[in-house]
This record gives C-alpha cells, structure tokens and sequence, in this order.
C-alpha cells in the first residue's frame, strides 16, 4: 500500500490534502504542532472512515530531531513510505514575518528562515534517505509561495525563505532523480491575513 506524510494537516491546504490522499487511496500520517492534536485527531477519524490506515505525529518540523522521529514512526506503523508533502506552519498561519526590512528584529528573521527554509533542507534529505532506502522512488513536495517567485514590500524574510524552497527543490530534484524520487513544489497565493497591513 502507498503511504504518504502530510505536515501542517491541522487545518487549511494540509487537511484538505490529506484528505485526497485518502480518496486516492493513500494511507496517511498526518503531522502538526501538539496544539493540534485534537485537530489531528478528528482528521485521523475522517481518513479511517475512508478506508484508510491513519496514523498521528505531533512534532515541530523545524526541529531535526523530531522529523527524524516522525519518519521512523510512519515507516514502523504504516510501511514504506511514498509521497511526503511538507508544508511550514505556526500558530494556525504561515510564518510571515511582516514588517519593514529595515525595523526587522534579527530573531524574527531567523525564525523565519530555520522554519521556512532550513527545515524544508532537512525535511527534504531524511525523506530522500528514507526512499532511497526503501529503492521504489518515491515524491516530495515542498510549498513555495507567490512570493517566492516575486518580492514585495513588508515579506523580506518570509519572500526570501520561499524563494530558497524553490533553489532547494530544484537542487534536491537533480540528486534525487536518480533514485526514482521526483522533487517539486507548488505555489499557494497569498492568505488573506497577509493582504492586510
């Protein structure tokens, strides 16, 4: 059977994914900060209802540790793993960073980038490992942004991290192809909360 991880599940695009996979016949390990858990849980539910084999990881993505569990722990409960959709998430919205370049606090900025830009880096490499492992090939898809294909006043920080998802993307699609792995990313438009100053 086909196994697929969907981050940020909780809510928005990541539920709404997770629940195709389903329909298409995917089981899926739903992942999310342990603030939504009960989100999660009810996610799980729908997917059984489905058919599907459900399993909950509650971990931060941005942590290394913690991805590496959460890959170990899908292989062990659902089997070799296939798709793995990642996206970044933070209290309920994407991490943004709004705010005038010159007035952003260095530690918003790192907080961006860790979450948006390197975690994708190591979320990417224990994926690949994993697959290349297993020797089926598999797919990872990563999520850019409109403003990861043009900036724009006030999203220095959270533009430039979008923009490093697509540079690592195309990266990780030239090494990995060679294993059967595809590598891409899809662009959201910008949320609503971000149209407002």
């Amino acid at each position: 059977m086909s196994v697929a991880i969907v981050t940020g599940a909780g809510q928005g695009i990541g539920k709404v994914i997770a629940l195709r996979y389903a329909d298409d016949g995917f089981d899926v390990a739903i992942n999310d900060l342990p603030r939504k858990s009960e989100a999660l849980e009810l996610l799980s539910a729908e997917i059984l209802a489905k058919g599907r084999r459900s399993c909950i990881i509650l971990a931060d993505v941005s942590v290394w540790k913690e991805v590496e569990i959460m890959v170990t722990k899908v292989v062990a409960e659902l089997g070799q793993l296939y798709v793995v959709r990642f996206s970044p998430y933070f209290d309920g919205r994407p991490v943004c960073g709004n705010g005038f370049w010159a007035a952003s606090p260095g530690q918003c900025v790192d907080r961006v980038l860790n979450v948006n830009a390197r975690s994708v880096f190591l979320r990417y490499k224990l994926a690949a490992k994993q697959m290349i492992t297993q020797g089926s090939g598999g797919r990872i898809i990563g999520a850019s942004s409109v403003l990861g294909q043009q900036g724009g006043r006030y999203v220095s920080a959270y533009s430039a991290s979008k923009f490093a998802i697509r540079g690592l993307t195309h990266c990780a699609a030239t090494e990995f192809g060679e294993y059967g792995i595809t590598v891409n990313f899809y662009t959201p438009g910008l949320p609503c909360h971000m149209l407002v100053s």
